[in-house]
């Protein structure tokens, strides 16, 4: 295995460390700018690459890819679509971060699907990689504008700041965001009782009883809790393996043939993972299972 670094040109050189290795299928990467420029390699190689966790739209565009979490648009929907279903809030306010693809795709979609779900988006506040640590303004505009719930199609560390700045201003709508929240909890010197009531659409729970075996297992090999990301990749490795056996893969085909036969075997396999029941997967690369949400109670992810 390699590591991307969150880095696009690097992510390329351990892509190529790997296929000196001869690595006949990808599991990566984990973030999307990563997942595009390796994406753009794969399709020349025509090598089979599944992402437990690269969002963009763009990280599935070829045949070749797969992924296993949700698209940024399909969080998005999903997102007001929970919400509008379980009429949480009527006024929404939302914080999104414009400098990254991740969090612009989810508010963008979003925004598009709150009206159908019966949502008044009261305000549209952004932030920038370089201006994250501030939030006053963001959330006095929200406060203002009367938002019962504040949408927040961001990152945990980012959030953790938004949490403590809005208790600061006794400002306490609901908070609800997607699976970049995953790690909220294991933030350093982060008073975790602010995070108390926030939910959050994501595929896994480590408290949920069917992950125990798993998280015992990271626990044991890692010394630490896993998140979504770390069930997204285990789910991705059972995946290529349910596909290979459908597929009569052998270790002594070339990596085209593999890809050819995995770009079907795909389409006709269902996991029961830990990211989802019943997970099917589309031609478009696409994973077809049902979002689940979480809301954090006494400290724990409680799966609603």
């Amino acid at each position: 295995f390699q590591d991307d670094e969150n880095d696009p040109e690097k992510s390329v050189n351990a892509y190529n460390a790997l296929k000196d290795a001869h690595m006949q299928m990808l599991v990566g990467t984990v973030t999307s700018k990563p997942c595009i420029a390796v994406a753009a390699e794969t399709v020349n190689d025509n090598m089979f690459q599944i992402t437990p966790s690269g969002s963009a739209v763009e990280c599935v565009a070829n045949d070749n890819a797969f992924r296993v979490c949700f698209s940024d648009p399909d969080q998005g929907k999903a997102s007001a679509q929970y919400i509008g279903a379980n009429k949480l809030a009527t006024k929404i306010g939302v914080i999104y971060d414009s400098s990254t693809e991740y969090s612009s795709g989810i508010y963008e979609s979003f925004l598009a699907e709150a009206p159908a779900q019966g949502l008044e988006v009261v305000a549209e506040e952004a932030f920038t990689a370089d201006s994250n640590t501030d939030f006053s303004v963001q959330l006095d505009k929200c406060k203002e504008a009367g938002a019962e719930l504040v949408f927040l199609p961001i990152y945990y560390q980012e959030a953790s700041i938004i949490l403590k700045q809005a208790s600061d201003k006794e400002f306490a709508p609901i908070f609800f965001g997607c699976d970049g929240m995953d790690g909220i909890l294991s933030v350093e010197n982060f008073d975790t009782s602010l995070a108390e009531g926030l939910m959050l659409l994501t595929p896994f729970s480590a408290d949920e009883a069917g992950s125990q075996d798993f998280v015992k297992a990271y626990e044991a090999a890692y010394n630490e809790v896993p998140l979504q990301f770390g069930a997204g990749a285990y789910d991705a490795v059972y995946a290529i393996k349910a596909a290979a056996e459908k597929a009569g893969i052998t270790p002594d085909m070339s990596v085209s043939d593999i890809c050819d036969a995995m770009k079907t075997a795909m389409t006709e396999i269902t996991v029961d993972g830990l990211t989802g029941a019943q997970m099917t997967w589309n031609a478009a690369g696409e994973p077809e299972k049902a979002p689940k949400a979480a809301k954090i109670v006494n400290g724990v992810y409680v799966m609603q």
